[in-house]
C-alpha cells in the first residue's frame, strides 16, 4: 500500500473536532461554482422549453358527429 493510505488508516482524524468552528465552515468556491452551474443549466433549459412551446401550433379539431346506427330507435329518420 501507499504511504499516505497506510498513514491515514492507522492514524487518528486529520482535524480535531475541537478545532472546527461551525460558524466559519462554508461550502467555499467549489460549492458556489457547482450551484451556479446547476442554476445556469436550469435557466438554459427553461429558456429552450419556452422556445419549443412557442413553436407548437395546436388547433383543436371539432368533434365529428358519430354516424347513428340504423337499428338505434332514437336515431332521426330521414
Amino acid at each position: 500500500m501507499g504511504g499516505v493510505t497506510a498513514t491515514h488508516a492507522l492514524g487518528g482524524p486529520l482535524v480535531s473536532l475541537a478545532e472546527v468552528d461551525n460558524n466559519k465552515v462554508t461550502p467555499g468556491l467549489l460549492g458556489f461554482v457547482i450551484f451556479a452551474a446547476i442554476a445556469f443549466g436550469l435557466w438554459m433549459l427553461m429558456k429552450n422549453m419556452g422556445k419549443q412551446m412557442k413553436k407548437i401550433d395546436f388547433e383543436e379539431q371539432p368533434e365529428t358527429p358519430a354516424v347513428p346506427h340504423p337499428s338505434d330507435p332514437q336515431a332521426p329518420r330521414p
